[in-house]
């Protein structure tokens, strides 16, 4: 392989390293979210990358500088991965809401919203509490905390990664697509 200048490797193993260990965190994020094609591309390229750094490396142990650029791409590659994941936002998450006040309130904004949600009564500490789930795709997830945080922000929120929903739905407000006769009939039948 061609020689490099001693300050051009290192920034090569740095911005490779970069790459790579980027590469393994939005893997491994896959892999916790069941998408195994994607897991098993992204870990091809990873370990590509990987393979000729260490190369590279070994080729040229006498550049103490090199270490000290593959330990810093490590570092700046886990929290450039983890920032590209964060913006990614794939995958599905459930939404668990705890309020004591502006439970109707709150319930409404959602469905308006789009959400699909199940609440429930519950006993807190202190006092009566309702819950509210809802399964929701996690690019939803900024627009959910939004709307609690501007009806109650004294209510809990949290969220946890889904790996499998037999079925996830976005929720539509109902509509009546019956024709008039069909409506007239259903109505003097009662349905």
């Amino acid at each position: 392989m061609a020689e490099f200048s001693t300050l051009t490797l290192p920034l090569i193993i740095f911005l490779s390293r970069i790459a790579d260990v980027s590469l393994g965190t939005i893997r491994i994020t896959m892999v916790s979210r069941g998408y195994k094609l994607r897991s098993a591309l992204l870990g091809f390229f990873e370990v590509l990358i990987w393979v000729i750094i260490v190369a590279q490396i070994l080729n040229n142990l006498d550049n103490w500088v090199n270490y000290i650029a593959y330990a810093a791409g490590f570092s700046a590659g886990t929290f450039m991965g983890l920032y590209i994941e964060d913006k990614m936002k794939v995958g599905t998450v459930l939404v668990r809401i705890i309020t004591l006040h502006k439970s109707e309130e709150l319930i409404e904004a959602l469905k308006e919203a789009g959400v699909a949600l199940t609440s429930i009564d519950g006993k807190g500490g202190f006092n009566d509490v309702k819950v509210i789930f809802s399964i929701i795709k996690r690019k939803k997830i900024n627009n959910v905390y939004n709307i609690v945080n501007k009806i109650d922000p004294e209510a809990f929120f949290s969220s946890e990664d889904v790996k499998y929903a037999n079925k996830h739905h976005d929720y539509e407000l109902p509509t009546d697509n019956r024709g008039p006769i069909d409506r007239l009939l259903r109505i003097r039948k009662g349905i």
